[in-house]
């Protein structure tokens, strides 16, 4: 299925001088999972404010990004440098959902007129993930199936943030993202379900 995910081997090449720059300054892969998780729960701050201030939806795609980046180096810094650790993997994914979490939670303020909806996409994210682990759990293979994995989403709420800052009347049609967004959300999970069982 095609997903963001997909870039994933260019983008951890463009990010690899500053694992290095990283594993010199003595950083570790789990200081770059915790640094990760408190900055979601930053960029959900920001983001609960942004009706306050409207650059504050500009956080979104900045620190989705900067998420991202995080997300792919404290891998790469396990891998490449010998850090992997049952800690470790339990911090990452427990981390990426609570993170998510922290992101999305502003959702059922912006879009209060479809909170059924938004607690509906929030859940499926959840359970995406849930899925994904599962498939390690059946086949010692984590899943990433897109569409609509994590780096999808991400991407889902960095456009949801931009048209926010852009576009007065852009609220007035937001929630259409999230029609479209939880088919495909359930689409991802039936892959990666049928795919660790297959």
């Amino acid at each position: 299925m095609i997903s963001i995910y997909n870039l994933k081997p260019k983008f951890q090449q463009l990010l690899r001088p500053a694992l290095d720059a990283m594993h010199k300054a003595s950083i570790t892969a789990n200081q770059i999972t915790m640094a990760s998780i408190a900055l979601s729960f930053v960029i959900g701050g920001f983001f609960w404010f942004a009706d306050v201030n409207s650059l504050y939806f500009l956080v979104l795609p900045i620190g989705l990004l900067v998420r991202m980046a995080l997300n792919a180096l404290d891998g790469m810094m396990a891998r490449v440098y010998h850090q992997q650790s049952q800690k470790g993997e339990l911090l990452n994914e427990v981390g990426d959902i609570v993170s998510d979490v922290a992101i999305f939670f502003p959702l059922l303020k912006f879009e209060n007129g479809a909170v059924y909806l938004i607690a509906l996409f929030i859940c499926l994210s959840i359970l995406n993930e849930f899925a994904g682990v599962m498939a390690k759990v059946i086949k010692s293979e984590r899943r990433y199936d897109g569409p609509m994995g994590k780096s999808d989403r991400a991407f889902l709420l960095s456009i949801y943030g931009i048209l926010s800052f852009l576009w007065i009347g852009f609220s007035a049609y937001s929630i259409y993202l999230f029609y479209i967004a939880i088919p495909l959300l359930l689409l991802s999970t039936y892959t990666r379900l049928t795919k660790s069982l297959s």
